[in-house]
Order: structure tokens, then sequence, then C-alpha cells
């Protein structure tokens, strides 16, 4: 299969479309397996364009049910300029290796809801991009896969601000990453405010909390300047179990804007591995801590602190 085939990233798409439901049974098999190998983002920031199962453009008062979603090329779901619109009993499946295939992302939408939702994929369970207003992801299992993502921000000029972002009572298995907001270094300025990830489990989980304004994937990119994408009004709440990795949490935030307003509640996450307990890293950020706490978070920027075994 040639990726050079494909004119254009889509295969289903509903486009200017209001009060439309989509229910049943139904799988749409984007049969991917021969692309993902011939994927070649990791060398170039232009990777072709290969199609994306299923695409909603500027769509209202939607509601999609009981659908599945198998081995897109490309991402599983795209949401762009919807208003309204509800995932329900909804499924992604694709397999670990599959790259660039995020579950669903969303990007300058207001009011997207995912609810009792199971995706399994090779990237993103759920990213929301620049724009991304009013999103509730509830009882949502994820993995394997990439985490829950706010980002990446800030590539872009001109990108909207992310407002409102609601993520409860999900379970995250094996995944590369938990929770997380991604921002790139050097970047155009933005914003993103209210963000709140509660009563979250986490099973062998690389990263489980982590806000990462240093994102700079396949070193495509210039550390040299920090972010300028301010980040503000985020909490991380009753988080619980295993993390993959030493560093169970992990904020990073931007020497040039740091967050603002972060909040660590009822934490307990344990480390799996065999070299010591699990830490907390922090730079550029003094989060509000409340309740009980392991690891035992950093306080001040550019801190380090070992957490209870």
């Amino acid at each position: 299969m040639n990726p050079s085939a494909f004119k254009d990233a889509n295969w289903v798409v509903f486009s200017h479309v209001s009060d439309l439901t989509i229910s049943g049974s139904g799988v749409f098999d984007g049969q991917g397996t021969a692309a993902w190998g011939k994927n070649e983002c990791s060398k170039n920031k232009f990777c072709a364009a290969l199609p994306i199962n299923l695409r909603f453009n500027f769509v209202n008062n939607t509601l999609i049910q009981d659908i599945t979603t198998k081995d897109s090329k490309q991402f599983n779901v795209n949401v762009l300029g919807c208003n309204n619109i509800t995932f329900q009993r909804f499924t992604v499946s694709a397999p670990e290796t599959s790259l660039n295939t995020d579950g669903i992302h969303i990007g300058r939408s207001d009011l997207v809801k995912i609810l009792d939702t199971k995706i399994e994929t090779g990237d993103d369970c759920v990213s929301l991009g620049d724009g991304s207003k009013n999103v509730y992801v509830e009882r949502v299992t994820c993995g394997p896969g990439h985490g829950i993502s706010v980002g990446s921000l800030g590539k872009w000029q001109g990108e909207e601000d992310v407002i409102g972002v609601f993520v409860k009572n999900c379970t995250l298995t094996n995944t590369q990453n938990g929770v997380r907001i991604k921002t790139w270094p050097t970047s155009h300025p933005g914003k993103a405010s209210d963000m709140h990830f509660e009563n979250i489990i986490m099973n062998n989980v690389g990263f489980p909390v982590l806000i990462d304004q240093e994102y700079c994937p396949w070193n495509q990119c210039n550390l040299k300047a920090p972010s300028s994408v301010q980040l503000s009004k985020i909490s991380f709440k009753n988080i619980r179990g295993t993390s993959a990795t030493k560093e169970v949490i992990r904020l990073v935030c931007s020497k040039g804007y740091p967050c603002q307003g972060v909040e660590l509640a009822d934490i307990d996450l344990k480390f799996q591995g065999h070299d010591g307990p699990g830490v907390s890293e922090c730079s550029n950020v003094s989060p509000k801590l409340s309740g009980p706490l392991n690891p035992k978070p950093c306080t001040a920027k550019l801190t380090r602190i070992v957490g209870d075994a």
C-alpha cells in the first residue's frame, strides 16, 4: 500500500448536519494493518495524510451510540467545529502497535461528551486540541494507548483557548501515560484552563499524572525557548492505583508562563519497580495539596521528593 495513493484524510464524513443519531452494532473497519508500517511521522513532521475512519465536521446536537471503529489507518474519530455531540457506549479497537491512531480527537468544539466508552489503541485514547470547550469524559476505559491528553498545544499560530475539561470515573490500564496536559516549547501563545481529573484508576500506567510543557516528540522542536501556553485552574483528585514509571507525578511547567492554580488531592499511586519508591517532580509550579498523598508531591520549584514505598 502506498500512502500517497490517498488524496485526503477522509473515509466516512458527517458534515454540517444537525439533530443526527447514529446507532446500532455496526463496525467501521479501516483495515489499517497495511498502512501503519508505512507511517513515517517519526522521520517527517509532514507525514502522509492517511484516512481517518470517522469525521464529524460542524455537526450539532448529535448522538453516536453502540458503534465500533476498528483499525483506522490514522485517527479513529476526529471531531471538528461541533456543538453538543455525545459518544455513548462507543468502542475503539486497534492494537498497541498502530501508529497515530488516536481514539477520539476533539478540536474547536463545544459540549462534547464521551460516556461509557471503551478505547484500545496505539496513541491517545482521547486527545483534545485547541478550541476544545466543555468536554466531559466519563466512565471511559483506556488501554492500551497513550492515555487521556489535553494537547499538544501551541504548535500553530492562532490556536483557540481550551476551557473546561472534566475527566471523571475512568480506568486506564497498561497505557504509556495517564492523564496529561502537553504543550510545545518555543510555542505560539495560548491558554488552557479549568481542567479537572477526578476518580481515576491507574493500572500499571506510565507517568500517571503528567503536565509536560516541554513536549517534543521525535526531537522535532526547539527546547531553547519555553512554552508560551498559560495553564491554569487544574486539579488532579482521587487518583489511585499503580505506576509503571518511577516518576509517578510529573509537573513540568513553562519557565516563561508557570502553571497557576494547580491542585493535588487524595492521590495514592504506587510504583511497581524494584529501584526504590516512586517520586514526584515539579518545575515552575507550586501545587496546592490536600488529603492523603502518595508519593508526596513537590511543593516548590525544581524539587524532587521521594514518596512512600
